[in-house]
């Protein structure tokens, strides 16, 4: 039966699961900071999670216990089971907002049954399916913040009532101050939050970032414009200077939708010029002024299409063509055997616009309309030497995708069939 109890401190498991996966060499006698039961419980817990991942060996020392995982056929990280065990759930978050915020006052102090009264009444009451916490639920909470000093009980008859402590106060401005942190560092206004962090005192953030943007910063005062433009549904005149414009040009536009992103945090507007009567992209930071206009007649109507556009939008290029959306369309197939889940399950989580089908046993065709097909060739190109065909309709790109795969295959020694060549793209241009 697997050895499932839920754990509450997942700080020692990662210890244990350090000594087992990347040492690998400790054994019940090596473990002297508690007791041999505790080895055992820990080793029980980490071999039911890792299941066929856990071996063990002999040497003259005794037993060994270690994990080994080949990610040639892992298609899932086993690791992670190690962190569903947390007994941590949407619940507990749930729960500590709404007793902090309905003990938030010092003085306030009131019973087990107003507070519960209060969770459905003031909270969860308005949903269609709130979550449900009974009495014993929220009792259990308030005792374990009694015990961490966030709350404090007093009897009063039989009746006991609960309050918030006073050193709660400091608690809150770290939590405060640490929530400004990650706002000023990722949020596309986040000088709002910088300002408000000169407010406390000076410190080191305790957030790390693996990939941290910080060149959208000096464009806060363009975007805050655009925002104030987009919930009030003005129009603006802004002043652009595009990468390959010599001087600076004004346009009327009615801004509609913010667009960040994720590979490197540049940022983006797609809004809809009245004068050429299309939506267009404009990168941030490239615009060089902001004036808010009258109110748009064309904010609700625009705000709509563009919904409906969206379906062919894979990064931030919106193509029209005399009003009309001009798509290109892009096939390609991929093998993946049948332990190789993760690439179709990498197909499936990253197709946004796309879809994604099997044809074949081994085969899965991606296919998808899009604006720009340019925007996908860097995806594409993660999948070399699984793609068995690929079409775009526009041939241009196609030839110059597979004209570079060619030519990579020239520079790294690899010899080419004299029927392999590929169409010059230049030859093909005019039909693209």
């Amino acid at each position: 039966m697997a050895y499932n109890e839920l754990i509450k401190n997942y700080e020692k498991i990662r210890s244990f699961l350090r000594d087992f996966y990347v040492f690998g060499f400790r054994g019940r006698g090596d473990y002297t900071e508690k007791s041999g039961r505790s080895y055992d419980d820990e080793r029980r817990r980490i071999e039911s999670w890792m299941g066929e991942h856990t071996y063990s060996r002999k040497d003259p020392d005794g037993k060994k216990t270690f994990i080994s995982i080949d990610s040639r056929v892992s298609s899932h990280n086993p690791l992670y089971n190690s962190l569903k065990a947390k007994s941590f759930t949407d619940g507990d978050i749930t729960l500590h907002f709404i007793l902090m915020d309905i003990l938030f006052f010092s003085d306030r102090s009131l019973c087990l049954g107003d507070i519960t009264d209060k969770i459905y009444s003031d909270y969860l009451g308005k949903f269609d399916d709130p979550a449900f916490f009974d009495d014993s639920t929220v009792r259990k909470k308030l005792k374990e913040y009694v015990d961490e000093g966030l709350i404090k009980m007093e009897k009063r008859g039989k009746t006991a009532y609960y309050s918030r402590t006073e050193e709660i106060q400091d608690t809150l401005s770290l939590i405060s101050q640490d929530a400004l942190d990650f706002f000023s560092e990722v949020s596309p206004c986040g000088v709002v939050g910088s300002f408000l962090l000169d407010k406390f005192p000076k410190r080191d953030s305790c957030i790390t970032f693996k990939h941290h943007y910080i060149t959208h910063a000096p464009d806060s005062e363009i975007l805050c414009r655009l925002f104030e433009a987009i919930g009030q549904k003005h129009c603006v005149i802004i002043t652009n200077k595009g990468k390959r414009s010599s001087t600076p040009a004004d346009s009327v536009i009615t801004p509609l939708k913010i667009y960040a992103s994720v590979q490197n945090g540049r940022q983006y507007l797609l809004a809809y010029h009245h004068e050429s009567r299309q939506i267009n992209t404009y990168r941030i930071d490239y615009i060089k002024s902001v004036t808010r206009g009258e109110p748009s007649p064309y904010f609700d109507s625009q705000k709509k299409k563009l919904s409906e556009l969206e379906s062919y939008v894979w990064g931030v290029n919106v193509i029209m063509l005399h009003g009309a959306p001009r798509l290109e369309h892009v096939e390609f197939t991929v093998r993946a055997e049948h332990y190789e889940e993760y690439i179709v399950n990498r197909l499936q989580r990253e197709k946004r616009c796309g879809t994604v089908e099997q044809v074949s046993e081994n085969i899965w065709k991606f296919s998808a309309d899009v604006f720009d097909t340019y925007e996908l060739v860097t995806w594409i190109r993660t999948f070399i030497c699984r793609i068995t065909s690929l079409s775009f309709s526009n041939k241009l790109l196609e030839n110059q995708f597979k004209s570079d795969i060619l030519e990579m295959a020239r520079q790294y020694g690899i010899e080419i069939p004299e029927n392999g060549d590929v169409a010059d793209p230049k030859k093909t241009e005019g039909q693209a």
